[in-house]
């Protein structure tokens, strides 16, 4: 977020809630449907609107009388439990996106007001990502990553069917980093692969007859059980989880086209702990209706005061299909 930004949410922070109660959503192009864009215009404007009185009052969401379908109250009932958000923008003009299951629309504006977090004294800026099928009808809302990162893995694209399959990754990236900040771990149970392979790396000092030596990572392996046992203490120990990318990448298998290798900078926040790294997700879209996690890795992005070099990041072509 670029300084006039953060000095916008800081003052817009301090104003009164009810200043923003209502909020009225503008698609500006991208869709020639003049019914189905209103559909999903008075929808994310409800949505909005409704989080925005939520927060002002002090309680729950209430999705079902806006028409929300089950599915979807339920999961931004979870991300609201543990991360209340506002959108302090009264109108909102974004573009429509086309996917291969119907449209998107990105750069929702939120501000984040986490629970239980007593140092959180700022709002944090983040963005929604709300997905319609093919008729408006609502399927999904989403933390997102930058419309810059979305769009520059969409542009590397070899052809139409790693385009869709492109923006399914994508998708399913947004949907497992929100996992973590709604501490949803069903998703995460159904998305890892049952023989799924988990590394974990972690900086290790060294010392030689009293003499500093040069740190060194050392990696753990989990299996997926040992991964979500240990996930949910921490889901458990903390009333805050935030997971935030800023960097992808999308690789393709050379040999099978299902195969997929995401490599992403993560920043990971709770109550008590922070880290930076680098995660590397290995994707099996051979079902795409249920596409699955083999490999999960992380590792420190820092080593001896500077960054890990880009040949020692996990990467697709160090694990063999």
């Amino acid at each position: 977020m670029n300084d006039m930004k953060k000095i916008f949410v800081i003052l817009l922070s301090i104003m009164p809630l009810f200043a923003w109660a209502n909020v009225r959503m503008t698609i500006s192009d991208g869709i020639d449907n003049a019914q189905i864009k209103e559909k999903m215009e008075s929808t994310i404007s409800a949505i909005l609107t409704e989080a925005n009185n939520a927060q002002a009052e002090g309680r729950d969401l209430r999705l079902g009388a806006i028409g929300v379908p089950e599915n979807v109250q339920v999961s931004m009932s979870m991300l609201w439990e543990n991360s209340p958000f506002v959108c302090t923008d009264e109108e909102i003009v974004e573009h429509c996106l086309t996917t291969g299951s119907g449209y998107q629309i990105r750069n929702i504006p939120l501000e984040m007001r986490p629970v239980g977090v007593e140092e959180f004294n700022e709002s944090e800026y983040q963005e929604a990502v709300i997905s319609f099928d093919k008729q408006g009808r609502l399927e999904s809302f989403y933390l997102s990553i930058s419309m810059n990162l979305y769009m520059n893995v969409v542009r590397n694209n070899k052809e139409l069917t790693d385009l869709r399959r492109r923006q399914l990754i994508l998708d399913y990236v947004e949907k497992f980093r929100t996992s973590y900040n709604q501490k949803d771990i069903n998703f995460l149970e159904q998305i890892f692969s049952d023989d799924a392979l988990i590394i974990t790396g972690k900086v290790i000092k060294q010392k030689k007859d009293h003499i500093a030596l040069p740190d060194k990572i050392v990696y753990k392996k989990q299996t997926k059980q040992e991964y979500l046992t240990n996930l949910r203490r921490v889901f458990a120990a903390n009333s805050y989880i935030r997971v935030t990318f800023d960097e992808i990448k999308v690789m393709r298998h050379p040999v099978n086209p299902n195969f997929y290798g995401v490599t992403l900078h993560q920043g990971y926040t709770s109550n008590n702990y922070h880290d930076d790294g680098y995660l590397f997700l290995l994707w099996d879209f051979t079902d795409e209706d249920m596409p699955q996690i083999h490999v999960r890795t992380w590792q420190p992005d820092q080593i001896n005061g500077g960054r890990i070099p880009e040949d020692e990041i996990f990467s697709l072509s160090d694990f063999d299909i």
